[in-house]
């Protein structure tokens, strides 16, 4: 019953919040999330390194963003590409944003990279790549028995601790004198080359993807995940796939999040709730990504090309231009966004390519070459 062949992509929504019971004493959110067509991601920043004056949020918030703008040069489809500047993989993704990035900081990655480049038999076959540096967490659900029936659980990430430590989470991190004089950016490098963790898994039309920081993983049981997706999405009436509009996800995103607090309040009962760790869970800044696999249309194309127009028009009129002259801050400045997800967005109560809306808001691995990676792809 699922439509294939054809380039797809995701809409999605995210939606983070500070854990009521770490509010006090000036505590700040490092989280971040990225929701965009071709890539969506969870950053979990430590915020402890808020003790050695750092601004603990910058590092994700940066390399998502940076992230983001490869991900939509490399992987629109149809679309011209240079040899050099080609999709090559979500670890050589990844350290190239590394590589550009300035801030400091430590923090866990999660990335899920629609690519529709794949062919089996000659045919388009797009697979979504997963990476994960740490201990957020991925969860894909798909109508296995058909479009009328409920999501079930197909994939799900493995969370990657230290010792299996809940508190020693992988991590991906640049510091400076204040935390370790002998920081090298090269181990870096090596924590992404040999240390991340990558899946490759088919997608489907009407495939809903979590993406979810420990917050969400450690208080939530797949179980009920599952169950809460299937509460809110529920199954469709007979006839083609129609994608979800996009407040229904966000709506997701923000009751699993509500729901992961809710697990470290005393119940009814005068006891905990149950967790995946214990009784009660942990009190934790939680942030989640709620996406589904549509179609990419002309409709995308075309909010694409305007979004990366006005993107060009931004960067000349506050950036000198691209020029690289003295005192230029943009070349060199941490760009902080609210939660993402309406960047690149359509009206889905509107044809494609017909009158669409756009809205713009601030929102152990062995080293191997790329073959190798792709020989670890599987079909799902």
């Amino acid at each position: 019953e699922y439509s294939k062949n054809k380039p797809l992509c995701f809409s999605a929504r995210a939606y983070q919040k500070t854990h009521p019971g770490k509010m006090t004493g000036g505590h700040k959110d490092a989280d971040a999330t990225l929701a965009s067509p071709m890539l969506l991601g969870v950053a979990d920043g430590v915020s402890q390194l808020e003790e050695f004056g750092m601004d603990a949020s910058e590092l994700p918030q940066e390399l998502l963003r940076i992230c983001e703008d490869l991900a939509m040069n490399q992987l629109i489809p149809d679309r011209p590409v240079n040899p050099q500047d080609a999709y090559r993989g979500p670890i050589a993704l990844l350290k190239e944003a590394y590589e550009e990035s300035e801030c400091l900081g430590s923090t866990t990655v999660l990335l899920a990279v629609l690519d529709n480049s794949t062919k089996i038999h000659g045919k388009l076959h797009p697979m979504v790549a997963v990476l994960t540096i740490g201990d957020c967490e991925l969860l894909m659900l798909r109508r296995l028995d058909g479009r009328h029936n409920p999501f079930q659980a197909v994939f799900h990430t493995e969370m990657q601790r230290i010792d299996g430590h809940a508190q020693t989470p992988l991590q991906l991190a640049r510091v400076d004198d204040r935390v370790d004089p002998d920081f090298d950016e090269e181990l870096a490098l090596e924590v992404i080359e040999r240390g991340s963790a990558v899946h490759c898994v088919s997608a489907y039309e009407g495939d809903i993807i979590v993406l979810g920081s420990d917050g969400i993983f450690d208080n939530l049981f797949l179980e009920e995940i599952v169950d809460i997706c299937n509460e809110c999405l529920p199954v469709p009436k007979a006839g083609n796939f129609v994608p979800t509009q996009p407040a229904l996800l966000s709506q997701i995103a923000r009751r699993l999040v509500e729901e992961s607090h809710a697990k470290s309040q005393v119940g009814y009962n005068g006891m905990y709730p149950e967790t995946p760790i214990g009784l009660g869970g942990k009190m934790d800044d939680t942030s989640c990504v709620v996406g589904e696999v549509v179609e990419w249309t002309k409709a995308h194309s075309d909010v694409w090309a305007q979004v990366n127009k006005q993107n060009k028009w931004n960067n000349l009129v506050s950036c000198g231009g691209g020029l690289d002259f003295p005192g230029n801050a943009c070349r060199s400045s941490c760009v902080r966004r609210e939660d993402s997800g309406s960047d690149h967005e359509l009206d889905l109560d509107k044809e494609p390519g017909d009158g669409h809306t756009y809205r713009s808001q601030s929102v152990p691995m062995d080293e191997e070459s790329d073959d190798e990676q792709q020989r670890k792809c599987t079909v799902q």
